[in-house]
Formats: C-alpha cells, sequence, structure tokens
C-alpha cells in the first residue's frame, strides 16, 4: 500500500517542480527510476502524461487529470494519517529550521503562515546563522532542515535544490550608473565596490565573475552579511553585485536600483539540507513540501498552489550568505 502513496507523489512531485531530476531529489531516488515509472504509468493508462518536447516540462490534459487525482488522494491520505496520530497520542509537530540571514525574515514568516494553513498542528522554529554555523546545527542535530546557499551534499549531509536567485548590480538611486537600463562590464571598471568577505562562497564566486571578466573594480568596503552591504550601497559607498530577491523591499522604497550586466548569468543557489537517512516528523514534511512548492512557483499551467504533506525518504529509514 505504502508503494501505490509514494508512486502517485513522486508523479505529483514531477508536475509541481516541471522536472524529473528535480521529482526524483524530492523522493531520494534516481532520475531514471523517474523516468521508468513514469512511462510504465503512461502505458498502463494508454495517454501521454507529460509533454517532453517543451523546457521545463509541462503536463499534457491527461496529465493534468491524473495529478488532480494524485493531489486529492495524497491530501486524503494526511488527514487521515493525522487524525490516527492524535488517536495514538502521536502528534509530533516541531519543525525545527536554521537559515542564513539573508533567506529573510519576511519569507519565514510568509512560509510559517502557509504551514498554519495546511498543517494547523506544526510550529515553526527559525533559527538564523552563518551558512557553516547552519551546516553544523545539521550535524550536531540541534535542527531539522537547513537553508543555504551554494548547498553541497557530503557523506553525512543531503542537499536539495531550492532556487536560484539572480545577481545584478546594485547601486543608489543617485548613482551615475542607476540610470542605466543595463551594463557592460567595461562600466564596472574602476567603481567603487562593495564586497563580501573573502571567507564566503558568493564573495568568492562574485570575484571570479569579476576577474574573468576583465572587471577592475576599487573593494572600498567589505561585510558578512547582505544587510549590512545594502545600507552601504544606499548611502553611495559604492555599487555591488547582490541577489535581486533580497533587495525587493528596498527596491519598492526607492532606496536602492538594480541594473543587469550584459551577458551575466551570476546566480546564487539555495538549497535545503539535512542529515542523512534524517527521520521526518510530519510536519517536518510538511514544510518540506512547502519549500519545494514555493521554489516552483512557475508551476505547470492550472496546477493550483495547495501544499500536500510528503513521504520524502533519504535512504532505508526515510528521511553567510
Amino acid at each position: 500500500m505504502a508503494q501505490v502513496f509514494d508512486h502517485l507523489k513522486l508523479f505529483r512531485d514531477v508536475a509541481i517542480t516541471q522536472s524529473v531530476s528535480r521529482g526524483a531529489q524530492m523522493n531520494g531516488v534516481s532520475q531514471s527510476a523517474v523516468s521508468q515509472h513514469l512511462q510504465e504509468m503512461e502505458r498502463v493508462l494508454g495517454v501521454e502524461l507529460l509533454d517532453r518536447t517543451t523546457r521545463p516540462l509541462e503536463l499534457t490534459e491527461a496529465g493534468h487529470l491524473y495529478w488532480e487525482f494524485c493531489d486529492a488522494v495524497l491530501r486524503r491520505k494526511h488527514k487521515f494519517d493525522d487524525a490516527l496520530d492524535r488517536l495514538r497520542g502521536r502528534v509530533q509537530n516541531a519543525v525545527r529550521v536554521a537559515a542564513i540571514y539573508s533567506v529573510g525574515i519576511m519569507d519565514m514568516a510568509r512560509l510559517e503562515k502557509e504551514l498554519s494553513r495546511w498543517a494547523p498542528e506544526s510550529k515553526l522554529q527559525v533559527e538564523y546563522l552563518r551558512p557553516e554555523k547552519v551546516r553544523d546545527a545539521v550535524l550536531a542535530d540541534r535542527t531539522d532542515l537547513g537553508i543555504v546557499s551554494y548547498p553541497e551534499s557530503t557523506k553525512e549531509i543531503a542537499a536539495v535544490p531550492w532556487r536560484e536567485e539572480r545577481m545584478m548590480v546594485a547601486a543608489a538611486p543617485t548613482h551615475p550608473l542607476a540610470s542605466r537600463a543595463v551594463l557592460t562590464v567595461a562600466d564596472l571598471a574602476h567603481q567603487d565596490f562593495v564586497a563580501f568577505d573573502d571567507d564566503l562562497r558568493v564573495g568568492w564566486e562574485v570575484r571570479r565573475y569579476l576577474r574573468e571578466s576583465g572587471a577592475d573594480v576599487n573593494e572600498v568596503m567589505h561585510f558578512d552579511n547582505i544587510q549590512t552591504m545594502k545600507e552601504a550601497v544606499a548611502l553611495g559607498t559604492g555599487i555591488s553585485i547582490l541577489p535581486v530577491r533580497v533587495l525587493l523591499n528596498d527596491l519598492e522604497q526607492g532606496r536602492l536600483t538594480v541594473i543587469p550586466l550584459e551577458g551575466c548569468t551570476l546566480v546564487r543557489p539555495i538549497g535545503i539540507i539535512h542529515r542523512r537517512r534524517k527521520r521526518f516528523n510530519r510536519s517536518m514534511q510538511a514544510f518540506l513540501d512547502l519549500l519545494m512548492r514555493d521554489a516552483a512557483s512557475d508551476s505547470p499551467a492550472g496546477v493550483p498552489w495547495a501544499p500536500v504533506v510528503p513521504r520524502y525518504t533519504d535512504g532505508e529509514e526515510g528521511s553567510g550568505e
């Protein structure tokens, strides 16, 4: 019986993420196993479920019908499991999360609100730490999930990609470059620049990009957190290259402006980490699913945003900036 629900969840996750590889990562199976399962389902149902000519993947009309079926069944199962656990007195509702500072309190507040809507029994506990401290907390089992930039899997830690944040030039509205629609690398030459500290991976990546592009900027300050960097840029200290997502409030308030760099593909990847073979309680599973659905906001046409508790697994037991 459990395998049936696993298969329903597998298709639902592929549909939500529009990706076979990400669906495989969410379910702790290989990409080839997912592809084989999808082909078998299409053979059994006698219809194509996915349009494989598009990138990202899109659902066919039959695929959308099957997605709705999977989603409805999994939601009913979640409610049944919760009711059964309450009868048994086994309700586990704590979700401990450690996140880098720049994920943002607003991000977490919004996610907590959604979690309480779909899993009212869940309690979210969030601690903000430097990237290395997030990993330490995960390894020491002081937290259940970590949210970090540039996530990497190790023997002890499993990493799941969450989102990629595009990076652009950030400047004060009064800066001479602020009125430009687009910048070239040559425009950055000799500009005063607010940089990340050397020991942060994002700082290393930005410096590598500038070096390989031949942009000789003048580093006037460097910091270990984006909030301080934003303040320095807003005060006119210099320009910087920052993830656009963390600047949204500043852009709305008119404190900063962003300008794309021609040909620049710099992104800051954000991921979710947890100990391998971590046993997830129902609330942790619900929050993980919520994170993945949040990242897949550009979901297949017609697929509504409605979190469902997954059975996320990792092996045999289940599962700075």
